[in-house]
């Protein structure tokens, strides 16, 4: 700030009206498409484009891409490459690959996506099993990063969600609406009705409030 500009900066120096007539320039030829209507400087996909099924490579290339913005698991990209237009055999191919270098690993992923969500999001056992299916994730996969999360594990971070949320309620809430709210939180997160239930009623006694609240069964 307060500096004067560098005289040997071609877009400061560069006299007004060469600025006018570029833009004029522009207006006669349209715009600064090319002529297929991409903006230019940005590839068309392979597929769109017209290249039939597209080549493994350029598979490779779109996972790569997708991988860089977080991590998937191998039927997640699957269907984002059929939905690019790439062919079952194509996609077959690249996946292979990906898996064999160690960048596609359903087991791993597994096992991040369950600490992520649990840890960060509150997601119960309940919740993420189900997630990992929605993920094309295998049983044997998803049942061995679950297994990761023990009931005391659930319990911990029950309790503080049911902690965080009596922050929020009035404190002249009727007793039987205040356990519906905290039961009905925890079951929407994933956790089971005797977990939700026996996390209520501990926080609800210690401070103080009394009452029967007879727990499920899983």
């Amino acid at each position: 700030m307060g500096t004067r500009p560098d005289a040997s900066d071609p877009q400061r120096a560069r006299p007004a009206g060469s600025r006018r007539g570029h833009r004029a320039a522009r207006g006669r030829t349209g715009s600064s498409s090319t002529d297929s209507g991409r903006p230019e400087g940005r590839s068309a996909d392979p597929v769109a484009a017209g290249s039939e099924g597209g080549t493994v490579e350029q598979a490779k290339e779109a996972c790569l891409r997708l991988l860089a913005v977080r991590a998937r698991s191998r039927a997640e990209l699957a269907q984002r490459l059929a939905a690019k237009g790439y062919s079952p055999e194509v996609s077959e191919r690249a996946l292979e690959r990906l898996t064999e270098v160690g960048l596609i690993d359903d087991a791993a992923f597994a096992e991040q996506w369950v600490h992520s969500r649990h840890a960060f999001s509150g997601k119960g056992k309940q919740a993420l099993a189900q997630e990992l299916r929605r993920k094309g994730v295998a049983q044997s996969d998803a049942t061995a990063a679950l297994d990761a999360i023990t009931t005391d594990d659930e319990e911990i971070r029950a309790s503080e969600l049911v902690r965080r949320k009596l922050r929020s309620l009035p404190r002249d809430l009727d007793r039987d609406k205040m356990i519906r709210r905290l039961v009905g939180m925890l079951a929407r997160r994933g956790y089971s009705q005797a977990t939700a239930y026996r996390v209520v009623k501990a926080e609800l006694a210690d401070r103080g409030v009394e009452g029967d609240l007879d727990e499920p069964v899983d």
